[in-house]
């Protein structure tokens, strides 16, 4: 059984659909069956849970989704089920619990949320349980209230300081709220791993604090340079260094932990050229704010007359230099590039990134060392046009050098947290008119679009084709997404008025040859 029947009576009391091949609780599936008071759909490979999947079912007391694939709620949808009185999500893989999770479920009195991926929770969750906020108030005048039994255990809780507030709600927890498993235990970090709560102490959270042994360093020409930042933190950061306010990616930089809250990152430089000097700043940051410290590194030059080796290799004059570049990944945070290039000396080519939205004139630019040949780029707006290019350091970009893409919209109301982007549209593009020749296709598209393409643009090298000035029609924004009729074209046809060959494939992208 792949999906819901749709005939099941309407004066139904309890349906029982276990270990079936359900994927989805799609909107008003039970929308008919307002006298329906457990509902068991355990042991299924439910993903999907619709906002309005639960419509209708207003008697309902018990629902059981035990061993699925959920990896979020939408607690939204128990606006509609009032009287919900059980609700078990024990072997899930929900990894996150809003604060406000339990809001719409007034009359819930067991909650089972064992054997998920649960690792930082709020205590403000249970607190914000609208029956423990009565029931403890009637607990200290009457004495007698119904019991709320919770089940936390099994998750992998990572025990630093923003799970402070939850240990400390655990380990004071007492009636109305009964803990089927009082012994919860942390998995991380290393320290306090196989640890149960009640043998911890977690320490408040506390802002990034930079600061480095030695601010202003001066080596001689060639020298390999080591500069080191020192950062306390809680939890842990995350540290970048920037150089002229770029990412620095290409140079070797190290952590070590000294302990729990303090970090050492050494950021190597090797084999000084004078374009390295100028201004380093160590960046860290975790989720409450963020702290940087600079260090100047100076050169001495004082044997300057020595010549010295450029340290951005040029444009080389090699008609067959090219950059090869593609989209290798999508997720739904981002893209991961991936390219490939030919040039005189790869052991020193730098690489330039540039990235933003496809009508801003200011890109972000992100400097790639030697010997690396992809780049994630993540954090996504929906529905937003954008362009990334590659080309050799400080170089601006050329024509051909460049992806256009642009996001999809969100999932749903379903999936809020988590933006699934994809590509609509991607122009593949071979430029034969200059040294830097280069590709980009969706990873949807065909490989038969690519080989097309290929064989296309190797006929027109062989017959010496000039397409300089071809003029450019059917652009971006008039490109529109291949539809099921008509798409593929003769890739040997022509338009009497055009130079330029045209081939559409299936799979909702479309390639174009100039």
């Amino acid at each position: 059984m792949g999906r819901i029947p749709e005939d099941i009576p309407h004066d139904f009391i309890k349906i029982r659909i276990e270990n079936c091949h359900l994927t989805e609780l799609p909107r008003g599936v039970f929308s008919q069956m307002s006298a329906l008071e457990f509902l068991w759909l355990n042991f299924n490979k439910i993903t999907l849970m619709n906002i309005k999947s639960l419509d209708g079912l207003t008697n309902l007391t018990e629902l059981r989704l035990q061993g699925n694939k959920l990896t979020s709620v939408t607690w939204m949808a128990f606006q509609d089920t009032p009287k919900l009185k059980i609700l078990d999500l024990k072997h899930n893989r929900l990894d996150i619990l809003p604060e406000h999770a339990l809001r719409h479920l007034p009359e819930l009195t067991y909650l089972d949320l064992s054997f998920n991926q649960l690792s930082v929770i709020s205590k403000d969750v249970f607190i914000n349980w609208p029956l423990y906020q009565t029931a403890e108030k009637a607990w200290g005048k009457e004495g007698l209230v119904s019991n709320m039994v919770l089940a936390l255990h099994d998750n992998p809780w990572l025990c630093d300081c923003r799970l402070k507030g939850f240990v400390e709600f655990i380990r004071a927890v007492r009636p109305p709220i009964i803990l089927m498993n009082s012994y919860l235990m942390c998995s991380g970090p290393a320290s306090k791993a196989e640890k149960f709560f009640h043998e911890i102490q977690l320490k408040t959270c506390m802002n990034p604090v930079a600061s480095a042994p030695e601010t202003n360093i001066t080596l001689p020409l060639g020298a390999n340079a080591t500069l080191t930042c020192l950062v306390k933190a809680r939890p842990g950061p995350t540290i970048q260094w920037m150089y002229s306010l770029k990412i620095i990616r290409g140079f070797a930089a190290t952590e070590t932990h000294i302990d729990e809250e303090t970090v050492t990152s050494k950021l190597v430089i090797p084999t000084l050229h004078l374009a390295d000097r100028g201004l380093y700043t160590c960046m860290a940051n975790n989720f409450i704010g963020n702290s940087s410290v600079s260090i100047t590194v100076n050169i001495n030059s004082s044997n300057s007359s020595a010549p010295l080796p450029p340290p951005v290799p040029m444009l080389s004059s090699d008609e067959n230099a090219y950059i090869d570049i593609r989209i290798a990944k999508q997720t739904v945070y981002g893209i991961t590039l991936e390219w490939y290039a030919t040039t005189d000396n790869p052991a020193e080519t730098w690489f330039t990134i540039h990235f933003g939205k496809y009508d801003s004139h200011k890109k972000e630019m992100i400097y790639i060392g030697p010997g690396i040949n992809s780049y994630t780029v993540s954090d996504l707006l929906p529905v937003t046009k954008y362009e990334v290019c590659v080309t050799l350091k400080n170089h601006p970009p050329r024509e051909g050098q460049c992806i256009v893409f642009v996001t999809g919209s969100d999932i749903s109301e379903l999936e809020q947290r988590e933006r699934l982007i994809h590509i609509i549209v991607i122009v593949c593009a071979m430029v034969l008119a200059v040294p830097a020749g280069m590709f980009a296709c969706t990873t949807e598209a065909r490989f038969s679009c690519v080989d097309r393409c290929m064989k296309l643009w190797k006929k027109h090298r062989l017959h010496g084709e000039d397409l300089q000035g071809a003029e450019r029609q059917g652009t971006f924004d008039s490109l529109q997404a291949a539809s099921d009729e008509g798409l593929c074209r003769d890739s040997e046809e022509k338009p009497k008025k055009r130079r330029k060959s045209e081939d559409r494939c299936k799979g909702g992208s479309a390639a174009h040859l100039y």
